[in-house]
């Protein structure tokens, strides 16, 4: 019997992995199923992109998982029971479902939008954070544009999401009234320095910003704000934070209080010794101590983590270990500018940043790279895949000791 390996998810993380357990692992002894909704990789940093009007490219998953042996399944996951072992999946095309046994498990399955129990956002908001979700938010604003209206569009959050987007949102349309609501300072975040340059980049691009402001109530033509203005909008779009599905927790792993699951320096669960989380879903702590945070960096960290991990345990070979560091924020301003912040080992803004085309180089760079790695899984493919030890180091007896 080969030992199944099940990847949920197949965004930055989990396409990741899979791909390159599937480049170390030897197909005679391991299987290895990715279960995904969509059929295609979404490039989620770039979803603001693709909502602002701009060709994003979204490659096949399944030609992405060509010739490595990977059996994709696209399907939603409901439902995780740890202690069968067992995936519950509702097939993408409405036609069942079933269950998906598993021996190791990798839990990649991403964020997705949080309410933040604010009422109306999901009535009345739009969002980036799904391939879906950023195409009807840019059928909205085409409709605006083929009325000849120009729109006035809300951005509401001032994290690095939220100011992508109204920046890009600014520069791709300049015929939309763009207005981005900061629950504190804008680029509260940044070194002076860098919070000068979003300044000036604002003012630049036409944003109008309000800082010190929350949003009480989104509504379908306004936001109601809590020092009592109804600022007008024909888009409101809700950057205000991110949340990860209830279904670890409902599985029995153990969470945070927010739902993601508690690893060890491995990304092993504390809780199921068969089960591993990367990127979003991963509750790990860094080098300094800290959480990591949502992002993309830490997608690429913790996935090479549970990779070696994993390939370490099966062979029975020492488990490759890496300091798990959030070096900083690429922040896009559109396609010509950005910011490039570092953050010392107590993620305080380092004095100095990057900025300008400089900056937005480096992030799309840094993206480019990351959709090549992903799209090209047997890249450097070794001539000799490692085998699986004669018993491998799965066993709850021995992660539990």
């Amino acid at each position: 019997m080969k030992h199944r390996i099940v990847v949920l998810g197949a965004g930055y993380a989990g396409a990741y992995v899979a791909g390159n357990l599937a480049r170390r692992l030897s197909p005679a002894d391991v299987e290895i199923t990715v279960v995904n909704a969509e059929p295609d990789f979404v490039e989620r940093l770039r979803l603001h992109q693709l909502a602002a009007g701009q060709r994003i490219e979204a490659p096949k998953l399944a030609d992405v998982f060509a010739g490595t042996g990977i059996r994709l399944r696209l399907a939603r996951v409901t439902a995780v029971d740890p202690v069968r072992q067992v995936v519950a999946v509702a097939d993408a095309d409405g036609g069942g479902g079933g269950e998906l046994g598993y021996d190791t498990l990798v839990y990649a399955l991403g964020s997705h939008v949080a309410d933040c129990g604010v009422p109306g956002v999901a009535e009345h908001a739009f969002h980036v954070t799904a391939r879906p979700a950023a195409l009807r938010l840019r059928q909205r604003l085409d409709s605006l544009a083929e009325r000849g209206e120009g729109g006035r569009v809300l951005v509401v959050g001032d994290g690095l999401t939220g100011i992508e987007t109204a920046t890009e949102f600014a520069e791709s349309r300049p015929g939309l009234s763009v207005t981005l609501i900061a629950r504190g300072r804008l680029g509260a975040r940044l070194s002076a320095g860098a919070r000068s340059h979003l300044r000036r980049a604002c003012d630049r691009l036409g944003i109008t910003v309000l800082e010190h402001t929350g949003v009480e109530a989104v509504e379908a033509t306004r936001v109601q704000c809590d020092d009592g203005t109804a600022p007008a909008s024909d888009a409101t779009v809700w950057t205000a934070g991110f949340a990860v599905a209830p279904i670890a927790a409902a599985g029995g792993l153990e969470v945070t209080d927010d739902g993601r699951i508690v690893v060890d320096g491995t990304m092993r669960s504390v809780s199921h010794p068969n089960v591993y989380a990367a990127g979003d879903s991963a509750y790990a702590i860094g080098g300094n101590g800290r959480p990591l945070p949502m992002s993309c960096a830490s997608a690429g960290s913790t996935g090479r983590q549970a990779t070696d991990a994993i390939v370490g345990r099966l062979t029975g070979r020492k488990i490759a270990k890496s300091r798990l560091d959030h070096p900083g924020n690429h922040i896009s301003l559109g396609r010509r500018d950005g910011i490039l912040q570092m953050v010392d080992d107590a993620a305080q803004a380092k004095p100095n940043y990057v900025g300008g085309r400089k900056a937005a180089r480096i992030k799309s760079g840094i993206l480019q790279i990351s959709l090549w790695g992903i799209s090209h899984p047997t890249f450097g493919l070794p001539k000799r895949k490692r085998r699986l030890a004669a018993t491998p180091d799965v066993s709850a007896e021995k992660a539990l000791a």
